[in-house]
């Protein structure tokens, strides 16, 4: 187990531009997004769309995990993702939702979710989740994935492996017609043969041109998750996974959420849709 000290908040940097000629999605400058009313099942247009901005977010994603390293900043990794974004056409759709400072969200080691980028600076032995969404085209593209940063211990790397394995699991359970809970069932199933914690309060959700669109994807068996999935289906799955208890903390940020035993947790995250036969990742480089 890593012996790191526990991570405390850094300074924000002044928030980045976006040009002017990029669309922004109807939330930025709003306390909070218009409630979504839409269907869950998309078009083939949308889902097309959908694939470039995942296709960008996952670019994005690539791009900054290209500089991960001791020594550097997570806002360091924000600036990347920000440019690149940028230089693509597309808005980063955490920048401004509900007055989120950032464009990406850099999760390291004890970290559940929502990181803000900062001044904190990687340390050798670090695991660092970078979450990235693009927003291009009126539809958003949502992806996360957990790197080690140095030379990490076993314990950790084995955890970042296993999380992985429990989206790639539960991307193999996704069909048309089974209920969501399938995906949850799946992946708690997994990460109980190593005795990690599954988080439950944050989930995977419905994503077409709402960033979030009310549709709740659970990554333990929650028999409440009775939606069926139809083909059309978009949503994402993002497992959660720690090496102690699921229960957690927020700092006063009201963002960062950590792990209630300070214990480290990965992430990995895809958009996806559900296709006739299972699902389609749409957010691959």
């Amino acid at each position: 187990m890593s012996s790191q000290s526990l991570l405390v908040p850094g300074t924000l940097s002044p928030r980045r531009t976006v040009p002017a000629s990029i669309a922004r999605p109807e939330y930025v400058g709003k306390e909070a997004p218009t409630p979504y009313t839409g269907p869950e099942v998309q078009d083939s247009e949308t889902i097309e769309r959908m694939r470039v901005a995942g296709r960008i977010a996952a670019g994005a994603l690539e791009a900054a995990a290209e500089h991960i390293a001791p020594g550097v900043t997570t806002d360091a990794l924000d600036e990347v993702v920000h440019t690149y974004l940028c230089d693509h056409g597309a808005y980063p759709s955490t920048l401004g939702y509900r007055a989120f400072p950032k464009s990406l969200c850099t999760s390291v080691n004890e970290v559940i979710c929502h990181g803000i980028p900062d001044s904190t600076v990687l340390r050798d032995g670090d695991i660092v989740n970078l979450d990235v969404t693009a927003y291009i085209g009126g539809v958003h593209g949502d992806n996360n994935r957990t790197y080690l940063c140095g030379e990490v211990d076993e314990v950790s790397r084995l955890l970042v492996e296993r999380t992985e394995e429990a989206l790639n699991r539960a991307i193999k359970a996704v069909r048309p017609g089974r209920q969501i809970n399938i995906i949850g069932r799946v992946i708690e199933a997994y990460a109980q043969r190593f005795g990690y914690g599954v988080v439950r309060d944050f989930t995977g959700h419905g994503i077409n041109s709402a960033f979030h669109s009310g549709l709740i994807i659970p990554h333990y068996d929650d028999p409440r998750a009775t939606t069926v999935m139809q083909p059309g289906m978009t949503f994402t799955i993002e497992p959660m996974l720690t090496l102690g208890t699921h229960e957690w903390d927020m700092w006063e940020d009201g963002w960062t959420v950590v792990t209630k035993d300070r214990r480290r947790t990965a992430q990995f995250e895809h958009t996806l849709v559900v296709t006739p036969t299972g699902a389609e990742i749409l957010t691959l480089p």
